[in-house]
């Protein structure tokens, strides 16, 4: 039961890829997941339903009128996602023949309203091959497998299968009869072949068979001159030429009836006959492809298409008539033979995105005139961070122009809409303007990986589901708070005036803008109030910073004095204990030598008395003064009657010289 429920999870996963396009398989399985496996929700979910891609009822609808003239069938449903049809297999059917391009009928799985699938369409898959100094480029179905892929390329390179070992798969290594479908492989693929120590060998397997047996495939290598680029497509025997044109009109997007052809022999004058009896060469056959040119053209102007071998006038289903879009015959022709004579809009894979616009916009001036719109010079991320991320007032909306040379409709659109003067003060003053040219394969691809990043995958889908006759688009970005928005896309074949689409996606956005600025004014002034109160709490902290610094400045001062205090009142002690210890001792009053006998009265009123030999020096009642704490340098020592002061006379001077005997009162008082 598990296994029959992995089946039909790829049997999903592979009609979900078929109708939308969506090669990468990651993607796919996460849109179908969020489904819940839902086939049809998940394909509605993906085509935006407005441009009618997914529809129940798939019976014709009247004709509408498009900006230059009425559209025919082919134009309404131009927005559904194109699946190639098959181009060729082993196993295809030979009867069968390939749906015209342009045909109405719709080119998606259909789908009934109850959900189930009514037919699936094969994709086609394709392998750019690297051999050595070659590079080889096949086609198939899905349906094809590995063996396949090694047929051809040993027809190619003249090297036997068995010899041949194909790498690149992300899987591993798989074998030969794996088939495409089982390993979900996106579109494009890049593989390389190994033939370990061995020289190219011609090819065996097929040397038997004769050329133009129905059974036989044949290998032909088509040269598209304008994209120079070459296809190796491996088609049944039975094949007829004007189907071979058919596949070739769905891979370059020439109609058949424009094909220029190079290489068909002379036995090949009828389409309709079968490859088998064409007379080409077996296996292998080369030719030669370009648009055809205009029949109003010189004869130097179309040197570069000149080897027609012929032109096919097929059903004409597959040529848009001239006169829908408002011009005659030979300027649609002129327009569409152009990509024959004109230079790229933009170089195929450009390394900077802004070197490539600068290419763009010089063609574009040179094709148009000096009067183009005014294009963004630089990346699209540029391009975003300059519309979206300034303040509110500057930001603007974005507009993406996307240009194909291989539409009909590019001349008309630039010369008409984009140069128009209205269209050019409007874009100019609202819009930042980007473009990019998507004729390349690898510049569209690029293009959608870009959006993909900027935009979401929805967006890059969108842009896949437009075909190439509906192209040039003009996108209409908005810049919002969680993602960036698709207002509008401007197709070439809207009917609807694109000045009132551009003035309706602006009055989206200015109401947008109004309230942007009202919320940044509003944040700008919570913002303002925010910096004045963290300015008041800075210039609080400051003085208090001050403040404490001051104070912690008065006590280091105090604690510095107290220090020095203390030093001194240490030193003064250590003088008051030596002068204490050198005084000789107090004479006895029996001693029988003159004494003299001295009271000193001290400022604090206490008396201090001591007896002294008369023949002692002033220097010792200096010393002994200044031992009881009242030093000569800070006290005069006077006496009472007459009033003299002992501390100026001579400290050689005896008590009994200085009229100090035999007995006398003094006092202490402190020096001013």
């Amino acid at each position: 039961m598990a296994s029959d429920s992995n089946m039909d999870r790829e049997m999903i996963l592979a009609d979900f890829q078929a109708c939308t396009g969506i090669d990468n398989i990651a993607e796919a399985i996460t849109l179908l997941e969020l489904n819940n496996w839902d086939l049809v929700a998940a394909i509605n979910g993906v085509i935006p339903q407005e441009n009618g891609i997914l529809q129940s009822n798939f019976s014709s609808e009247a004709s509408q009128t498009g900006p230059y003239g009425p559209h025919s069938q082919s134009e309404t449903t131009a927005h559904t996602p194109s699946v190639p049809p098959s181009l060729a297999s082993a196993s295809a059917s030979s009867s069968s023949s390939s749906p015209s391009p342009s045909s109405s009928s719709p080119a998606f799985c259909p789908v009934q309203p109850s959900g189930h699938i009514i037919e699936r369409q094969s994709r086609m898959l394709s392998f750019r091959v690297e051999y050595r100094q070659r590079s080889i480029e096949v086609v198939l179905e899905d349906a094809s497998t590995v063996g396949d892929i090694k047929t051809i390329l040993e027809t190619e390179l003249q090297v036997p299968v068995s010899k041949m070992q194909l790498k690149g798969w992300k899987s591993g290594d798989v074998p030969d009869s794996t088939v495409l479908q089982s390993l979900h492989l996106p579109k494009n693929n890049s593989l390389y072949v190994l033939t370990p120590d061995i020289a190219p060998l011609a090819s065996t397997s097929q040397s038997s068979a004769q050329p133009g047996s129905s059974e036989q495939n044949y290998l032909l290598v088509i040269s598209h001159r304008e994209a120079q680029r070459d296809y190796s497509l491996n088609f049944p025997a039975s094949k007829t030429i004007q189907e071979v044109k058919r596949n070739i009109s769905d891979l370059t997007n020439i109609p058949v009836r424009h094909q220029q052809w190079d290489g068909w022999p002379a036995t090949a004058s009828d389409d309709s006959i079968t490859l088998a009896a064409s007379g080409i060469s077996y296996p292998c056959h080369h030719l030669t492809v370009c648009r055809r040119s205009s029949p109003a053209l010189t004869v130097d102007q179309t040197d570069e298409c000149t080897d027609v071998h012929m032109v096919s006038d097929s059903d004409g289903d597959d040529f848009e008539d001239a006169p829908e879009f408002g011009v005659d015959e030979s300027e649609i022709l002129a327009m569409g033979s152009s990509s024959c004579r004109k230079s790229p809009m933009m170089p195929e894979n450009s390394e900077n995105e802004g070197d490539a616009l600068l290419h763009f916009t010089a063609e574009f001036s040179r094709r148009y005139g000096d009067f183009d719109p005014v294009f963004y010079i630089g990346s699209l991320e540029a391009a975003c961070q300059e519309a979206f991320y300034g303040k509110a007032r500057d930001r603007k909306l974005l507009a993406i122009y996307l240009h194909n040379d291989d539409s009909i409709l590019s001349n008309l659109f630039c010369s008409k809409m984009m140069c128009a003067g209205s269209m050019m003060s409007y874009l100019s003053q609202n819009f930042i303007t980007w473009a990019w040219d998507v004729t390349k394969e690898a510049n569209k691809a690029r293009l959608l990986t870009m959006c993909t990043r900027h935009f979401g995958s929805v967006v890059a889908q969108t842009i896949r589901t437009y075909k190439t006759d509906q192209f040039p688009l003009l996108l209409i970005v908005m810049g919002k708070r969680t993602s960036n928005e698709v207002l509008n896309v401007i197709s070439a074949n809207t009917t609807v005036d694109p000045m009132v689409t551009l003035t309706g996606a602006m009055e989206i956005f200015s109401a947008q803008q109004q309230e942007d600025i009202k919320d940044e004014d509003e944040r700008e002034a919570r913002e303002m109030v925010k910096r004045e109160q963290d300015e008041a709490y800075r210039l609080s902290l400051e003085a208090d910073r001050k403040k404490r610094e001051a104070q912690e400045r008065e006590e280091a001062e105090q604690v510095r004095q107290e220090r020095i205090r203390k030093e001194q009142e240490e030193e003064r002690e250590a003088i008051r204990l030596s002068l204490e210890q050198t005084l000789p001792p107090e004479p006895e009053e029996e001693g029988g030598e003159p004494i003299s006998k001295l009271r000193i009265r001290t400022p604090s009123g206490e008396f201090l008395e001591r007896r002294f030999l008369g023949s002692c020096k002033l220097q010792v009642l200096f010393d002994f003064v200044a031992s009881k704490g009242y030093p000569s340098d800070e006290f005069k020592l006077l006496t009472t009657f007459p009033r003299r002061n002992i501390t100026q006379l001579d400290p050689a001077w005896s008590l009994v010289e200085a009229k100090l005997f035999p007995q006398e009162t003094l006092f202490l008082e402190a020096k001013e």
